[in-house]
């Protein structure tokens, strides 16, 4: 009979990066035997050891950082806690069982885009680097809210038990957020792909997308400078509609905002102001408008190119 893969990480308290490890390890053995010890002699006959063991040898699946003498950190200066660890190493390979994604290339970038989303958030917080978000809000503090009060121990076979159970509520968690973060990282660089490939007007200032929800902010900001506008369908509302592109992708000033004389206008109101018969809607911040046809759309974007920059 073939033995068990076991993934050995330390009892008592966790914390988000030995929990994200071993959610990591477990999603790529699925039968894996999990193992909470500090027993030296157990840790070292397991197949995987996850911040516990004091060794870091991603070959013979050793994932601890605390040893001394520990100089592992990523290109970005983030020291590496277990979580990256495990991550640096098997990172891609979940990629590839989970997204699907066979390009070793793209496999490579959504993992690279989830350290640095998510990954390198969780290091921080456990090595003291940072606290990665404030009071609850942040995954680290979340996680630990799993652990036992310590008003609700009792003996220790009772504790080792409770904290057994807990810690797997706290894998169940993350593992259900990793599949879901993985999944919005792998649409995002396929979607990234297509915004490339589409077609641009006028000059290069506007973008014609062909379908709505694709992650144009990133794209347009980085690869394309002389982009003012971009042109998308809205399935919910049966419009097509022209969105201003900002200065960077978080930021709320427009390389070129929509017309003054269309702000706040609807309907029939626009449309005299703009010329084009169904145009539906223009925003007050002049950041997004709306017509109901693809053409329509097209020609606020016409319109838009063509007026004047607002003076700064």
């Amino acid at each position: 009979m073939n033995t068990p893969t076991t993934i050995a990480t330390h009892n008592g308290s966790f914390h988000a990066d030995d929990v994200f490890g071993v959610a990591v390890l477990r999603l790529l053995h699925p039968q894996a035997r999990l193992l909470r010890t500090r027993d030296a002699a157990l840790i070292a006959a397991a197949d995987f050891a996850v911040d516990v063991g004091g060794e870091w040898d991603a070959a013979r699946g050793r994932f601890d950082h605390h040893q001394r003498g520990f100089d592992g950190a990523r290109a970005s200066g983030v020291v590496y806690a277990s979580a990256g660890l495990v991550w640096a190493a098997h990172g891609q390979s979940l990629v590839v069982q989970q997204c699907g994604v066979a390009d070793a290339v793209q496999a490579r970038a959504i993992a690279d885009s989830l350290d640095r989303e998510l990954v390198q958030h969780l290091d921080r917080a456990d090595t003291g680097a940072a606290n990665a978000a404030p009071g609850l809000f942040g995954l680290s503090a979340l996680l630990a809210q799993f652990n036992l009060p310590w008003d609700r121990r009792g003996s220790a076979a009772e504790d080792d038990a409770a904290a057994l159970a807990r810690f797997e509520q706290a894998v169940a968690l993350v593992t259900q957020l990793l599949l879901a973060a993985l999944d919005q990282q792998r649409a995002r660089h396929q979607g990234a792909q297509q915004v490339r490939e589409a077609q641009t007007l006028l000059d290069g200032r506007v973008l014609q997308l062909p379908r709505g929800g694709l992650p144009w902010r990133e794209v347009a900001g980085a690869e394309m400078p002389d982009l003012w506008f971009v042109v998308y369908p809205d399935a919910s509302d049966q419009q097509h509609q022209l969105h201003v592109v900002t200065v960077e992708p978080q930021s709320f000033q427009a390389r070129k905002d929509l017309p003054r004389a269309w702000a706040g206008l609807r309907d029939a109101e626009l449309a005299q102001a703009s010329g084009v018969a169904d145009a539906v809607f223009c925003h007050n911040g002049r950041f997004i408008a709306g017509a109901r046809s693809l053409q329509g759309a097209l020609k606020l974007a016409e319109l838009a190119v063509a007026a004047p920059l607002d003076p700064k």
